[in-house]
């Protein structure tokens, strides 16, 4: 039987291939094909910069599925809201669930007009995700949508992924007042998971802040690299899970480090917090 998808307000179809697009840009970087010549513009003068913009980028992939993995077989939550969830990839939220528990349901939310038809087709090859086109950094709009409401049971713990967001984020509203208002919403119970551009405040700090430079003066125009005690701001009122807010690379990794961590994988940070 099939289930009636509930429908999502439209953000403009128009896709500006002139300007860079956050999911573009992380796509190039993944090696993906979706992405025009603005964005490969970012990736290439983010590689002037820091050579291993690649790892970097996997070490942020590889983060989110080892997130997922954790919060679907130690927590028993079975439902997700994914903030910003990009293009497709090998391995997306759902896939990385569902591979464990296969009842897992998930809404994925993105406004880039690149994303919206990828979310769209999404839905056809699974019945248990939806998409919203809403704005993430508008948590009222989004916590609204049909999709979200509807999809998700909001009287038991949801696992909300705001991975790679927020250090994009250039409005007047302060992050940490976005990420309140999504952990006001959330049940108690609920896991947030949270990756953010570090400034670690030693040695790398002169790299973070070039590629801030970098960021802020390409065609995508934004990239803000915080420090742990703004990140920390971001994640009020959670028991993080130990280690608490580290490099993303270092987060319950998947076996021992053989090799030494590279600059730019020291400017990568991420925590996951339950909300009790």
């Amino acid at each position: 039987m099939s289930i009636e998808r509930p429908t999502s307000p439209k953000p403009p179809a128009t896709i500006d291939r002139t300007r860079a697009s956050i999911a573009r840009v992380y796509d190039c970087a993944l090696g993906g094909k979706d992405n025009f010549e603005a964005d490969r513009e970012v990736v290439e003068k983010l590689r002037l910069v820091a050579p291993e913009v690649g790892q970097f980028t996997v070490d942020h992939r590889q983060f989110l599925i080892r997130v997922t993995r954790f919060i679907t077989s130690q927590t028993g939550i079975d439902q997700f809201l994914d903030l910003g969830s990009g293009l497709p990839t090998a391995e997306n939220t759902h896939q990385a669930a569902q591979r464990i528990n296969p009842d897992v349901r998930v809404v994925y939310v993105d406004n880039d007009p690149s994303v919206v038809a990828h979310g769209r087709a999404l839905l056809e090859e699974n019945e248990l995700t939806r998409f919203s086109p809403a704005d993430l950094t508008k948590p009222d709009e989004v916590l609204h949508d049909p999709a979200v409401r509807e999809h998700l049971d909001w009287t038991r713990p949801i696992a909300l992924l705001q991975l790679g967001t927020l250090h994009h984020y250039v409005g007047e509203v302060p992050p940490a007042a976005i990420m309140q208002r999504y952990i006001d919403a959330l049940p108690p119970g609920s896991y947030v998971a949270l990756s953010h551009f570090l400034d670690p405040e030693d040695e790398d700090s002169a790299l973070a802040r070039r590629m801030e430079e970098t960021f802020v003066h390409s065609p995508l125009g934004s990239g803000v690299f915080r420090t742990r005690a703004e990140i920390l701001e971001m994640l009020p009122g959670l028991e993080l899970v130990p280690p608490g807010l580290s490099l993303v690379s270092e987060w319950w990794p998947d076996g021992p480090r053989l090799t030494p961590l590279v600059p730019a994988q020291r400017c990568l940070a991420g925590a996951v917090g339950l909300k009790v």
